[in-house]
């Protein structure tokens, strides 16, 4: 506003606005001005000049404290009486006034020009981008949507920025709903436009409230070979959605992303799910991919599910003992006099540990474990502690004792194989196939025991492990070979202790296996030289539309010709050397370095490596329970539901402090 002349002399005002508490009225020869506290600019203080203006620079002025602009809004906005008014609410408001000193010198500068005014558009308000922000920052961070109408919440935002207008929970659903569809978007154009193909993990979710959800996630490596997990669709099962019905809803949502076509490989949460309902699937998708055959969609059960399920076992079949070792601990540890006598006895019972009783969670079996190795350390100690105090009443014998040392030495080998699944957040597939592979050398090692109680318990183990290795073996076997510190070697010198005579029956199975799916990748190779293949996608198109009556031709050539070609990319990596081990070996770096030399089985890498071998978190690795929903989430509806569990995932993909990339090296392996 223009600084004007006080015409005439008249007596000065009361000022009585709350704005005079951040401008100095001050007298210049005939003119009065008004100087801010806070950033000492001149404006006019006339009283024929209002305070409008003064209030206006106050909402833009950046030094001004931010509750008694507030004040300002609520004059001006003359709220009635008995509302409500949030711009009153502060948490210190009795140390206000002592706050506000007010300058006793006023230093003046040369008075600005009209061009020479700062402008602040660039930071003015936009009410509706701080509302997609909120909305945002509800779904990157799992708020629950309610947090809008905490007062905490509007007493805060109110301080930091007066002029935001707050919102019931139905528009911040909306908010919700409208980023999701956009973010949606951009997913299925990045989806459908990768070269590769789509490993899908179907994973089951509960809730509190004996709800069922299934959770589809993509995995796949990208054009930077990195690997990726992007959760699709988070699918509410009502009572009407029987185990018959999930190949259809699977299938509609593999449809709704348009991927039924780019799938890989299927991997489920364990081995008890029906077999029709992943055959089904196969049979849908293998209609838009003729040239592979259902053999070539794998079929993968999770990795991390099965070793919990048989620790599960062999803890249920020692769960009596497991009880008297609790008792014993919980009575060690009653007081600390038998804490001390008993620590006199294993002194004198040579125990040599510095490790502490404690009791396990039982809901984690890595704590059973560990629970149980400290107290097969203290055996001894036990043993003689029955002996000097009477009212321990909890005593293994010598067999139970056994059976305990036994057990625990079964479970060391699961932990530490666990342990290896949960490293990376996103482990290649490379990594399992000898991990499961001493799986069953010791199951098999622990099947011969002669004993009534531990034999019966690796039997049944056995059992589950076998259901597992007969779905899973091929394809572990697979990405085994394509880590070119092992190639066949590895698979060679595992099936040789596993099947002993039968060994080079079963190695050829896995040579064989790999040699079709790689004349599958070729022949899609060609077709995509030809151009009869789909935009952003190794597979050939199948639409009637433009319907080729000699692609059957084009494998008849494929196969005539091999003998006359010069040595394919499978051929050439095998007969090269291996690579040499070490620490920090990175496969997806090394493909990417050797994808030139390697254009086909590259691309064929890209998609098995990427494979997910367990559907298990880390923080869920050594859970007895299943994944369980929270009560903020399960209680919404079910579109909203889907929306802020994949919106979730999705931004924090995008956000590297949330969700760092997983480094995907293996860890060297020692095999003697």
């Amino acid at each position: 506003m223009e600084i004007s002349n006080d015409p005439g002399t008249k007596k000065p005002k009361r000022l009585t606005s709350v704005v005079w508490n951040h401008f100095e009225r001050v007298r210049k020869a005939d003119i009065c001005y008004a100087v801010c506290v806070h950033c000492n600019k001149r404006l006019s203080g006339s009283s024929n000049s209002g305070t409008t203006h003064l209030r206006n620079h106050l909402m833009r002025c950046l030094k001004r404290s931010n509750f008694d602009v507030s004040q300002l809004l609520a004059a001006k906005r003359r709220k009635k009486d008995n509302t409500i008014s949030l711009a009153n609410i502060s948490f210190d408001e009795g140390q206000r006034k002592e706050e506000y000193i007010k300058p006793t010198i006023i230093k003046f500068e040369q008075e600005h020009k009209k061009d020479d005014i700062i402008s602040f558009g660039s930071s003015k308000f936009d009410q509706e981008r701080s509302q997609l922000d909120l909305a945002r920052m509800i779904i990157l961070h799992g708020y629950p949507l309610s947090l809008v109408e905490q007062v905490g919440f509007k007493v805060f935002v109110k301080n930091l920025q007066p002029l935001f207008e707050f919102m019931p929970n139905s528009a911040v659903e909306i908010s919700c709903i409208d980023i999701y569809r956009r973010e949606k978007e951009k997913m299925y154009d990045m989806i459908n436009k990768l070269h590769g193909r789509i490993n899908l993990s179907i994973e089951m979710w509960s809730s509190a409230e004996n709800s069922s959800y299934l959770c589809l996630s993509a995995h796949y490596i990208d054009e930077e070979w990195t690997l990726q997990k992007k959760i699709l669709n988070f699918v509410t099962l009502d009572s009407l959605h029987t185990e018959d019905l999930l190949p259809e809803v699977i299938i509609k949502c593999l449809n709704e992303w348009d991927i039924d076509g780019k799938l890989f490989a299927l991997t489920l949460d364990d081995c008890s799910i029906d077999d029709d309902i992943t055959l089904r699937i196969k049979e849908r998708v293998s209609e838009k991919r003729p040239f592979l055959s259902t053999r070539q969609l794998l079929d993968i059960r999770s990795a991390a599910h099965l070793i919990n399920s048989i620790a599960q076992d062999a803890m249920d079949a020692l769960q009596e003992v497991i009880q008297k070792i609790r008792e014993s601990i919980r009575y060690v540890r009653s007081s600390q006099l038998v804490q001390e006598k008993f620590n006199e006895i294993a002194q004198h019972a040579t125990v040599n540990t510095q490790k502490v009783l404690f009791l396990d969670f039982p809901v984690q079996w890595k704590s059973t474990y560990l629970m149980l190795e400290t107290a097969v350390e203290y055996r001894s100690a036990f043993s003689l502690f029955q002996d000097h105090d009477p009212s321990y009443s909890s005593t293994l014998t010598d067999e139970e004792w056994e059976w305990a040392t036994s057990v625990t030495g079964y479970l060391k080998l699961l932990v530490e194989i666990t342990n290896v699944f949960s490293a990376n957040k996103f482990p290649t597939a490379n990594i399992y196939f000898p991990e499961i592979c001493d799986v069953h050398i010791q199951l098999i090692d622990w099947c011969r025991s002669s004993d009534s109680f531990l034999s019966p318990m690796a039997l049944k183990m056995k059992a589950k492990f076998d259901k597992y290795w007969s779905k899973c073996s091929l394809a572990l076997a697979l990405a085994a070979v394509l880590d070119p510190r092992f190639k066949m070697k590895l698979v060679e010198y595992y099936y040789s202790l596993i099947y002993g005579s039968t060994a080079l029956e079963r190695i050829k199975e896995v040579s064989d296996g790999i040699k079709e799916l790689f004349n599958a990748y070729s022949i899609c190779s060609t077709m995509i030289d030809q151009g009869s293949a789909l935009p952003g996608s190794s597979l050939p198109s199948t639409s009637c539309s433009s319907r080729d009556r000699l692609k059957g031709f084009d494998r008849f050539l494929h196969e005539t010709s091999q003998s006359q070609s010069m040595t394919s990319d499978l051929d050439k990596y095998l007969e090269e050397p291996i690579f040499p081990r070490n620490s920090d070996f990175n496969i997806l770096n090394w493909w990417k370095v050797h994808m030139p030399r390697y254009p086909i089985l590259s691309m064929m890498a890209r998609d098995v490596l990427g494979t997910p071998m367990s559907t298990l978190a880390p923080e869920l690795a050594f859970g007895t329970g299943g994944r369980v929903l929270d009560s903020s989430r399960s209680s919404l509806n079910p579109d909203t539901r889907e929306a802020l569990i994949c919106t979730q995932d999705w931004l924090r993909n995008e956000s590297g402090d949330l969700n760092p990339s997983p480094i995907h090296s293996a860890l060297p392996l020692l095999i003697e």
